[in-house]
């Protein structure tokens, strides 16, 4: 209990200390914010900042600070080193820096951001890879959810697959209304469910002292009945969004568009993904008790426990009928919210590239159309194929973290044009990109080789794209290269 109280408060000391020297770095002014100069009454519109860091903080908080931080407990305490540290000086980093440069290039999707200061080819390429990632995440996020609901409603006659159907309806209804309609008006209530659900269960664990696993307990620090996988690289896929999420690069650009000031910046990205850190690491550590208490693999029917399972049971033995009930909910809004704003981004990210604009209802259908019908095909396929949500959340994961390797190589780029200390999003830059090489290398879905080839081969790849940043960058030094400010 005591390291998790101190990985706790390392946590929101982190975002006073580190994230206001991030703040620092970048340089926030006075200069008025695409939600002012760009207004359009659908995606640009100024929201108070309390709105927009709680939308924010429901955009990206999806299945990854709860799922995947409760596969990720399965590598024992490690992960309350990762949550923390990637948070404080990864992912929080990668959320603010993204979301502030997109305010400077009046609310730019992450491809234009991207291909900016990594050039037009990767702006084309990253434009694909993030709208089929909104996809992945579009059918990811419907899953998770409808279990968790269809579980709590069977009895009424509203199964998993009810559910599924339901919240399709929604996604397509959220993706197409103007940000304050839908988005603006309920999300900060779900929100609050979210909040709620990470306070009760933090609440009971101080009051009740489970006994959680310290990290100087060498048996504590990695389960060693996760299928002999070493916590490098898997565990740093698995924890996504609950440490660092490419996924969240997509989504800062939202309320760029409605940020009322600069200032407010660190508040609502850099505030919103500490506390994003802070609901992973609650349910890392509620679910390590739960794996020591019950092994990882249901003794009864020979299959590992899932996610929906392992959260349900939870909420329901530590907050009682009621508060599981309302904590389940803020479980399931969480993913069912960050998957309608993936598939809105996605058709912004679609839109800036081809130049569409999205006032008129007819020119958000032309894309969002297909977008809905690529979804609703992944969707059935996971279904169909009883592994199939395994393997999507595997691939969504890697894509995910892979994402967040180009956005923290743009921002190292763009903190060396503007002669800033670049080196805070260079080191997270090196470190996942040796992460993404290793996991695609060695894990099954992936190429398969030996762990010990694959994490060499990752390391020697990564120095070389070190070195070969470094070098372009103090070339450019020397020849006194002049790039227009953003």
């Amino acid at each position: 209990m005591i390291s998790f109280i101190i990985a706790l408060l390392v946590l929101v000391g982190g975002y006073f200390t580190y994230g206001r020297y991030v703040s620092r770095v970048f340089g926030p002014d006075s200069r008025q914010t695409p939600c002012y100069t760009q207004q359009d009454g659908v995606d640009y519109m100024p929201m108070p900042t309390w709105k927009v860091y709680m939308i924010q903080f429901l955009n990206i908080a999806g299945l990854g600070p709860i799922f995947g931080a409760i596969m990720g407990a399965k590598f024992g305490t490690a992960s309350y080193l990762w949550i923390v540290l990637g948070t404080i000086f990864a992912g929080a980093v990668h959320d603010y820096l993204s979301g502030m440069i997109s305010i400077r290039m009046n609310g730019a999707s992450l491809p234009q951001i991207i291909g900016l200061f990594l050039g037009k080819r990767a702006r084309m390429a990253m434009c694909l890879f993030t709208s089929v990632l909104m996809i992945l995440v579009g059918a990811v996020f419907v899953s998770g959810p409808a279990e968790l609901l269809g579980n709590m409603t069977a009895s009424w006659g509203l199964g998993t697959f009810a559910w599924i159907g339901l919240i399709f309806i929604y996604y397509i209804v959220a993706t197409l209304c103007p940000v304050d309609k839908i988005i603006g008006k309920i999300y900060p209530f779900f929100a609050f469910c979210l909040i709620f659900m990470a306070i009760g269960l933090l609440g009971y664990m101080l009051i009740n002292q489970p006994a959680l696993p310290e990290l100087w307990e060498s048996s504590s620090f990695i389960n060693k009945s996760w299928e002999s996988h070493s916590i490098f690289p898997m565990m740093f896929i698995t924890i996504a969004c609950g440490a660092i999420s490419g996924f969240h690069a997509t989504q800062s650009p939202l309320m760029a568009r409605c940020i009322k000031s600069e200032a407010m910046g660190r508040r609502c990205f850099y505030g919103a993904m500490v506390t994003e850190g802070i609901v992973a690491l609650i349910w890392a550590a509620a679910a390590t008790y739960f794996f020591g208490e019950n092994g990882i693999v249901n003794e009864a029917t020979g299959k590992a426990y899932t996610g929906a399972f392992v959260a349900s049971s939870v909420c329901n033995n530590w907050l009682g009928i009621v508060g599981g009930i309302l904590a389940t909910m803020g479980i399931a809004v969480a993913p069912i919210t960050s998957g309608d704003t993936a598939l809105r981004s996605g058709r912004l990210i679609v839109a800036d590239f081809f130049k569409i604009e999205q006032h008129s209802m007819k020119r958000r259908l032309y894309i969002a159309i297909p977008m809905f019908v690529l979804t609703a095909a992944v969707l059935v396929w996971s279904i169909e194929d009883k592994n199939g949500f395994n393997i999507l959340w595997r691939y969504f994961a890697w894509c995910n973290q892979a994402l967040s390797v180009f956005t923290l190589w743009a921002i190292t780029v763009y903190l060396m044009r503007e002669k800033k200390n670049w080196v805070i999003t260079f080191l997270p830059s090196v470190f996942m990109t040796c992460v993404c090489i290793a996991y695609i290398l060695v894990a099954p879905e992936g190429f398969g080789i030996s762990l010990h080839v694959g994490v060499f081969v990752s390391i020697i790849v990564s120095v070389g794209i070190a070195v070969a940043s470094l070098v372009g960058h103090f070339r450019s030094l020397k020849q006194n290269k002049v790039y227009p400010k953003i």
